[in-house]
Parts: structure tokens; sequence; C-alpha cells
């Protein structure tokens, strides 16, 4: 599956204080709720997508420490 990232809104965590080092996450295609994730210093590079299921198993495994 493609998802279109084009029209994507990123955002950076609220907690990277003007960091130059930060990842930034979109909300993409609304039907199926999917999440984007991107390196903010190559915003024109790769990115991660994940379904909403499996962001939500990232974000409560214990991994992320938000």
């Amino acid at each position: 599956m493609t998802i279109d990232l084009s029209g994507a809104e990123w955002f950076k965590s609220s907690r990277s204080s003007n960091a130059s080092e930060c990842v930034e996450i979109a909300f993409v295609g609304h039907e199926a709720g999917h999440v984007g994730i991107r390196d903010s210093k190559d915003p024109a590079g790769p990115a991660l997508v994940f379904s909403g299921p499996q962001w939500d198993r990232f974000l409560h495994s214990g991994i992320w420490r938000g």
C-alpha cells in the first residue's frame, strides 16, 4: 500500500525545544488512520508510515518514553 504524504501536516514534538535533531509525525490517510514519521533535518527524505494499530503498539511498548 502506498500512502501519499505530499499534503501531510508535519508536527515536531513539543519537547524538542528547537533542537536540530528531531523527528516529526503526521497523521495521514484519515480513513485508514496512518501515522507518518520523518527526520526533521531531511523533510524531503524518506518517511516511515505505520497503521493506527502499529502506532498504538509502539507507543505502549515501553520503547517510547514520551
